[in-house]
C-alpha cells in the first residue's frame, strides 16, 4: 500500500478567483447566501465513521483470535496423541509390573516370613483405603446426589411455594455442606502433614544410601581385590608390583570419575531451579520420543503451560544444562563399565602371572642349580608386567587417538561438502555465462534480421511516398475546387438572408408595441437579482458538502498484505522487536507496488 505524497503543496489561483471573493465580502457575515455549519451532523457522520472503523478493528482480532484459536488447537492434537501413546505406555509398564510383583509375592511367600508380612500389610492398607472411601467419598457423593434430586424436585414444583417450604430447607442444607467441607478440609490437613513426614523419612533413607554408596563406590575403586591379596606368589616384590600396578590403574579411573562427579556437581549446584520444577521438566521432556516430528516445539509448548513462572530463555537455558548434564551421565556409566572390564582384565592377568611366577618358583626349587634361568624367568615375568602396562597405556592413547581421529574425519567430511558447494557454484556460474552467451548470440542475430527488415521498410516506404505526393496533389486540386463551390454556397445564402432580414423588419414595424413610461420599475430588482440575493428561491447552496470523497481498504485487502501477515507472525513467535524483524520488515515488497508517480519524497534529500 503506497501513500501519496503531501509533502509538497502547490496551490494556483487567479486574478478572477481574487474578483470572485469581493462579493462574500461585501455581503457581509449575516449574508443568506451561506446556511451556518451543522456541527451536530458532523458529530454524528464522525460517530458514523469511528462505529465503521471499530467494527473493522473488531473483525481483525476476531480474525487474529481464530487463527490463535486452530494454531492452540492443533498444538493440542499433537500433544494429545503423544500424552496418549504415554499413557498407554505407563499403563502396559504398570500392569507389568504388578503381574510381576504378584507373581514374585505367591512364589516367595511360601519360602519366607517377610512376604506374608508384605500380604497382611497389603490387605490392611487395602482396608483403610476402603474406610477412607467410606467415610469422606461417599458422603460427598451422596450429598451431591442428593442436591440433585432437590433442585430437580424445585424445577418441578417452581409454582406451588407452599410444597417447597414443606420439602426443601435450604438452611439446613448449606449447613451439612459446610460442615462436609470443614470435615474434607481437616482430613486434608491431616494427609497433608503425614505426606510431609513420609517425604522427610524417604529423604533421610536416600541420604544414608548415597553415603552407603559412596563408601561402597570409594571399597570398589581403591580397595585391592582379595583376589590380588590372596595370590599365592613366591615372589613378594611381584606381588607387591602387582597390587601397586592395580592401585595406579585404580587411582587413574578414580580421578576421572571424581572429575566427572565433580562437573556433576558443579551443574547440579549452578541449577536455580525447584526439584518439583526439574522434574516436570524431566518428565515432560521423557513423554515425548526423540523421533517425534518438531519434538523440541512441542515440549517447549508444554513447558511453558507447566511452567508459566519460567520464560521461554530460562527453559532453552536449562535445556542445553540438561543435555550437559545427562551427556556427563553417560560418560559416567561409559567409564564404569571400562573399568569393571579393566579390573576383571587385571585380576586375571594377575592370576596368571601368579600362576607363571609359582610354576617359576616350582621349578626353580626342582632345578636348584639352574639358578641363571630362574632369574631370566623373574625378568620375563616383569617384563611381562611392564608390557601390559604399556599395552594398557598404548589403550588409553590408540582411545584418544581414535577421537581425534573421529573429530578429524568430521571436519574432513565438512570440508569436502564446502569444496563440493564451491565447485557446484563455480558449474552454476559457468552455466549462467554459457546462458547469457547463447542469449547475447540470439540477440545478434535477431538484431541483424531486424535491420535487414528495416531496410527492406524503408524501400517499401520511399516508393509509397511517391505515389503519396501525388495523390496528394491530386486531393489538393479536388479540394480547391470545392472550396470554390462553398463560397459560392455561401455567398447565395448570404444574398438570401439579406432578403430575408428585410422582410422580417418590415414585419416587426408593423408589429411594434409603444412602452409606457414606469420609474419604479426601473429602480426595482429583478428576478434574476433576487434569485442571486436568495430571495424567492427553496434551493439553497450547501457549502458543507465534503471536497473529496472518503477512499478506504476493505478487510480482505488489508489481510492480504503480506507485510501485516508477516507482522503479525513475528508477533506471535515473539520476534517483532528483534534486529531480523527490523531488516526483513522494509524488505518485504507489496501485494501490488505503487505506480511512480504516487512515489513520496517527502523524506528525500
Amino acid at each position: 500500500m503506497s501513500e501519496p505524497d503531501h509533502g509538497i503543496f502547490f496551490t494556483t489561483h487567479r486574478t478572477s478567483d481574487v474578483e470572485n471573493l469581493v462579493i462574500p465580502t461585501r455581503n457581509g457575515l449575516c449574508s443568506q447566501k451561506y446556511k451556518p455549519v451543522d456541527y451536530k451532523h458532523l458529530y454524528e457522520l464522525a460517530a458514523v465513521e469511528k462505529i465503521a472503523a471499530a467494527k473493522i478493528q473488531l473483525k481483525i482480532k476476531k480474525t487474529e483470535q481464530v487463527s490463535k484459536i486452530s494454531k492452540e488447537q492443533m498444538l493440542l492434537k499433537q500433544h494429545q496423541q503423544v500424552w496418549w501413546q504415554e499413557h498407554k505406555r505407563l499403563s502396559e509398564n504398570r500392569q507389568k509390573a504388578e503381574a510381576e510383583i504378584k507373581t514374585f509375592l505367591d512364589e516367595e511367600s511360601h519360602k519366607h516370613n517377610f512376604f506374608l508380612d508384605m500380604r497382611d500389610l497389603e490387605h490392611k492398607l487395602s482396608k483403610e483405603r476402603d474406610t477412607y472411601q467410606k467415610n469422606t467419598v461417599v458422603p460427598i457423593w451422596q450429598l451431591k446426589e442428593n442436591l440433585k434430586f432437590r433442585l430437580s424436585e424445585m424445577q418441578c414444583c417452581l409454582s406451588e411455594e407452599s410444597c417447597l417450604k414443606s420439602k426443601f430447607n435450604p438452611v439446613e442444607m448449606l449447613q451439612q455442606i459446610k460442615l462436609v467441607k470443614k470435615q474434607q478440609k481437616a482430613i486434608l490437613e491431616f494427609l497433608i502433614l503425614e505426606s510431609l513426614a513420609l517425604e522427610r523419612e524417604l529423604e533421610d533413607y536416600k541420604t544414608k544410601a548415597l553415603a552407603h554408596s559412596f563408601e561402597e563406590k570409594n571399597g570398589l575403586f581403591l580397595e585391592v581385590p582379595s583376589a590380588l591379596l590372596s595370590l599365592e606368589c613366591p615372589y613378594p616384590d611381584l606381588k607387591t608390583l602387582v597390587i601397586n600396578e592395580y592401585q595406579k590403574l585404580a587411582s587413574g579411573y578414580w580421578s576421572k570419575l571424581q572429575e566427572i562427579d565433580q562437573q556433576l556437581k558443579i551443574l547440579y549446584r549452578n541449577t536455580e531451579w525447584k526439584e518439583e520444577d526439574q522434574w516436570v521438566f524431566q518428565t515432560v521432556i521423557n513423554q515425548y520420543p526423540s523421533d517425534l516430528q518438531r519434538r523440541r516445539t512441542l515440549y517447549l509448548d508444554v513447558l511453558q503451560r507447566y511452567l508459566p513462572h519460567k520464560s521461554r530463555r530460562d527453559l532453552v537455558v536449562h535445556e542445553k544444562a540438561w543435555h550437559r548434564y545427562h551427556f556427563i551421565r553417560n560418560q559416567r556409566r561409559v567409564l564404569m563399565l571400562n573399568w569393571a572390564q579393566a579390573r576383571k582384565a587385571f585380576v586375571l592377568k594377575a592370576v596368571m602371572t601368579a600362576a607363571e611366577a609359582s610354576a617359576a618358583h616350582e621349578t626353580e626349587v626342582v632345578l636348584a642349580n639352574t639358578r641363571k634361568k630362574q632369574q631370566e624367568i623373574c625378568a620375563d615375568l616383569k617384563a611381562k608386567v611392564l608390557r601390559w602396562k604399556a599395552q594398557q597405556e598404548e589403550a588409553a592413547n590408540l582411545q584418544a587417538a581414535v577421537a581425534a581421529r573421529r573429530e578429524e574425519k568430521k571436519e574432513e567430511k565438512e570440508r569436502l561438502r564446502k569444496e563440493r558447494e564451491m565447485i557446484r557454484r563455480a558449474r552454476e556460474k559457468e552455466k549462467v555465462k554459457k546462458y547469457w552467451a547463447e542469449k547475447q548470440l540470439k540477440w545478434q542475430e535477431q538484431e541483424e534480421k531486424d535491420l535487414q527488415r528495416l531496410e527492406e521498410l524503408r524501400k517499401l516506404m520511399a516508393e509509397q511516398a511517391v505515389k503519396d505526393r501525388e495523390r496528394v496533389k491530386f486531393r489538393q486540386a479536388l479540394l480547391e475546387k470545392r472550396l470554390l463551390e462553398r463560397k459560392e454556397l455561401v455567398l447565395q445564402e448570404a444574398r438570401e438572408e439579406e432578403e430575408k432580414e428585410k422582410c422580417l423588419e418590415a414585419l416587426r414595424q408593423q408589429v411594434a408595441v409603444v412602452a409606457k413610461l414606469d420609474p419604479a420599475r426601473v429602480a426595482a430588482d429583478t428576478v434574476a437579482s433576487k434569485a442571486r440575493m436568495g430571495i424567492g428561491t427553496n434551493e439553497e447552496f450547501d457549502l458543507q458538502k465534503p471536497l473529496f470523497k472518503l477512499h478506504t481498504y476493505s478487510e480482505q485487502q488489508i489481510i492480504s498484505d503480506p507485510r501485516l501477515r508477516v507482522e503479525l507472525a513475528l508477533r506471535e513467535a515473539g520476534l517483532h522487536k528483534t534486529l531480523y524483524a527490523k531488516e526483513i520488515l522494509p524488505k518485504i515488497p507489496p501485494l501490488k507496488l505503487p505506480r511512480r508517480d504516487m512515489e513520496s519524497t517527502a523524506f528525500k534529500t
